[in-house]
């Protein structure tokens, strides 16, 4: 339930639950349920259920055993904030990241409305990042859900981008990650909402990371923007490191 990752923005997964279920375009051809289900059918016991919501309480100790600081993705099988999971159960894992000061863990969701609504229930301690999936303008209310929680650092994934977003409020937001869809039957991605959006980002001083352009072959489409990487962090996480 936990692995290293290839994921370019993160060093290590952590999954007390798997499966999900689809709310919004972004999640069309979304890589966990590809995954969930090769894996179930390799035997493996933790996907016996496939991509039906499945949680772990077996698994909600492991960062615990991990000693070395590194920045770990909760729950990149599944949705923390899936509305049938249970606020005790989210409570447990929060307790968990808690309890590992020393990682930072990075959770993102696209059901930032019932985010929103367990915030106050929930304690947030500084190393946890909290972030929402945006795919095209039409969730850009997402951002404005995640702006009035009490995470210490916020950030968008803008991936996969289906479209352009234009006049992003980023008042209250300390990073921005854009990538465009790939795998089978991957939707395009233009460059000019790319680079709107890195603008947007170099205006209102907050770090932006290109994350790949994404296509069938994401390698060959490789993750330059203008000639360069962009795999800026959060400035706020990085003073607190050297403090």
């Amino acid at each position: 339930m936990a692995s290293n990752s290839a994921i370019e923005w993160t060093e290590s997964t952590w999954n007390p639950l798997t499966g999900c279920t689809k709310i919004s375009p972004g999640c069309k051809h979304c890589y966990a349920e590809r995954m969930a289900k090769r894996l179930q059918a390799m035997g493996q016991s933790n996907y016996r259920n496939g991509f039906d919501l499945t949680l772990h309480d077996h698994a909600l100790e492991i960062p615990l055993n991990w000693k070395q600081p590194q920045m770990i993705f909760v729950n990149s099988m599944s949705d923390l904030f899936h509305e049938d999971v249970p606020l005790e159960f989210i409570q447990k894992v929060f307790d968990t990241m808690t309890k590992a000061h020393w990682h930072t863990f990075q959770v993102l969701t696209k059901r930032s409305d019932r985010l929103l609504e367990l915030d106050k229930e929930l304690y947030w301690p500084e190393n946890v990042w909290m972030g929402v999936s945006v795919e095209n303008q039409n969730y850009a209310f997402r951002i404005d859900h995640l702006r009035e929680t009490h995470a210490a650092i916020r950030f968008l994934s803008l991936e996969p981008l289906l479209g352009p977003l234009v006049n992003l409020n980023l008042s209250g937001i300390h990073w921005v990650i854009v990538g465009g869809e790939s795998g089978p039957g991957a939707r395009p991605i233009q460059e000019s909402w790319v680079c709107d959006i890195r603008d947007q980002c170099l205006d209102a001083n907050v770090p932006f990371f290109f994350k790949q352009w994404g296509g069938t072959n994401k390698k060959k489409s490789g993750r330059k923007l203008d000639g360069r990487t962009w795999d800026e962090l959060p400035r706020l996480a990085l003073l607190s490191n050297q403090a």
